[in-house]
């Protein structure tokens, strides 16, 4: 691989790195705030477990991806591809919502699904590079 490109690949997961771990630490130590922050402290939960298990899960995500960032791209790949699940998984998620029109708030769609099907493409694309490589 070129060293461009795997400057360009470390960057995205440095920034899936950084995104997740603060959206991780927020909903997971902070979720009255961010849903404050949204404006959409109505739809906050009865029950805390709930946000606090999801913070964890996107937290472990951004930790996972600081290590793809700091790794080899090329023995990660397995990982590389949970990660771009991830994104796929949350961004389906959150359309398929919207779509129905059930999403509290339309800053779901725009902060974070929007931004995970970003981060999809560009880490399918990643995942597809490496594979293509190994063929080489």
């Amino acid at each position: 691989m070129k060293p461009a490109r795997e400057k360009y690949y470390r960057s995205l997961f440095t920034i899936a790195a950084f995104y997740d771990l603060v959206l991780g630490l927020t909903f997971t130590f902070f979720p009255a705030r961010a849903f404050a922050a949204l404006n959409i402290s109505d739809k906050l939960p009865a029950f805390g477990g709930y946000l606090t298990l999801l913070g964890a899960f996107v937290l472990v995500i951004g930790i996972a991806y600081a290590l793809i960032a700091r790794g080899d791209l090329l023995r990660n790949a397995d990982l590389i591809l949970v990660g771009t699940l991830y994104k796929l998984a949350y961004s389906a998620t959150t359309f398929y919502y919207w779509s129905a029109g059930d999403l509290p708030h339309i800053a779901f769609a725009a902060l974070f699904g929007v931004a995970d099907a970003v981060f999809f493409a560009l880490m399918a694309e990643c995942y597809w590079s490496l594979k293509q490589e190994t063929k080489s």
